[in-house]
């Protein structure tokens, strides 16, 4: 075990200021010293307890994973759900409903910038898995941050942020300028040596650090350069699941913080700091293990219960006798579009109109699905249990609350 270092000992942990001029102000900014942390993580027993609670967590998760009897559908709705909480941290207002309705085209309406935002980071998700997945892709590193940083701000606000560029500008984080902010990044003319020594980092496995400490250094290095003009916290977040998945810690990215960092929003950006003033990687690094531990088990618990809920909705439809093969091929459909209308079950089914309009009769009698527009031509049904489920955490505080 490593004793835990003293605060004289962790100065070269701590991180250097130098004037820049952003605005015509002069201002502190912060360059961080490269990783891993110098001295070592004091690896103190409580520290250990998390990372194997974290560990056991997240071997359960990807076991489950590996035994769900739809993997693709687990993760389709665990990145948007994900993409909800991530892009809700950033002040979106968009909730899970509007990005699979828009998704879906059920509802007519011209989809709002923030849910624009929100399947824009799907997109990035899943270009960079893919790219990471592919034999002849890139690793995880620069170049593949600056391409999925692309479709993150391809449409919507973020289209004028300089999509898939480092930033060549001062930014900040907090306040009205760079005079009065929480924290000012990097100046560019530092940046650049601060990114290589990420890079050289994220591919180094000498130095021997379980991967999930190791993601977690990653993050807090990621913020603290702030490398882009906007989406850096969005990118952060991403870059824990990828480097876990390309590490071979997951089969797939199911481990996504942005719940556990939402509710914990104070103590995450005060831990940051912290690092950063005090070189205090031991208190960051056991948040970020209870949040890993946690997030896992929640991921764990609602694969559970999804599956529960399809087996037994279709018991339930399998003993209604009547109409049952066109009821069980609706509810198959349902699992991938938790919001539907006839039209759509029509064409993606191959069933007749009025099949179709008779299963949708017959699954909303059994209290399988809902009609949410009250209306009589152009119904949209809903799955409401399976979006309760995924729903869990996502919902947007009223205003004042």
């Amino acid at each position: 075990m490593t004793d835990s270092p003293t605060q004289q000992d962790v100065t070269s942990r701590i991180g250097r200021y130098v004037t820049t001029v952003a605005f015509d102000e002069a201002v502190n900014a912060y360059v961080p010293p490269p990783l891993p942390p110098n001295p070592p993580l004091a690896l103190s027993p409580i520290l250990l307890q998390r990372l194997s609670e974290a560990d056991r967590a997240i071997g359960r998760l990807d076991g489950v994973a590996m035994l769900l009897p739809d993997k693709a559908l687990f993760l389709y709705m665990y990145v948007r759900k994900e993409a909800v909480l991530s892009s809700q941290i950033e002040g979106t207002q968009s909730t899970l409903d509007d990005l699979l309705q828009f998704e879906n085209a059920a509802l007519a309406g011209k989809p709002l910038d923030d849910v624009t935002e929100v399947s824009n980071y799907v997109d990035a998700m899943m270009y960079g898995l893919q790219v990471i997945r592919d034999p002849t892709g890139l690793p995880l590193c620069l170049r593949l941050l600056r391409d999925m940083h692309a479709r993150l701000l391809q449409r919507g606000r973020g289209e004028a942020k300089n999509p898939g560029e480092f930033r060549r500008s001062q930014n900040w984080i907090g306040g009205t300028r760079p005079g009065n902010a929480h924290y000012v990044p990097p100046p560019v003319t530092e940046m650049e040596a601060c990114l290589s020594d990420l890079e050289r980092f994220l591919h180094d496995d000498s130095a021997a650090i379980p991967p999930l400490i190791k993601a977690g250094y990653l993050h807090v290095q990621f913020e603290s350069i702030n490398p882009f003009l906007d989406g850096n916290g969005r990118l952060g977040r991403l870059l824990i699941a990828l480097f876990l998945v390309e590490k071979k810690v997951l089969h797939e990215p199911l481990l996504y913080l942005s719940l556990y960092l939402k509710t914990h929003r104070e103590d995450y950006y005060r831990l940051l700091q912290e690092v950063r003033l005090r070189g205090d990687w031991e208190t960051w690094t056991e948040f970020f293990l209870t949040g890993v531990a946690e997030t896992a088990n929640n991921a764990y618990e609602s694969a559970m219960r999804i599956v529960a809920l399809f087996r037994a909705d279709r018991e339930r439809i399998a003993a209604c006798g009547e109409q049952t093969n066109s009821m069980l091929r609706i509810h198959e459909l349902l699992q991938t579009h938790p919001f539907l209308n006839a039209a759509q079950a029509q064409e993606r089914t191959g069933l007749s109109a009025p099949t179709v309009n008779k299963a949708f009769d017959a699954l909303e009698a059994l209290g399988v699905v809902g009609e949410i527009t009250g209306k009589r031509r152009g119904r949209v049904f809903a799955y409401a249990e399976f979006l309760k489920i995924l729903e869990s955490g996502t919902q947007l505080r009223q205003a004042g609350g």
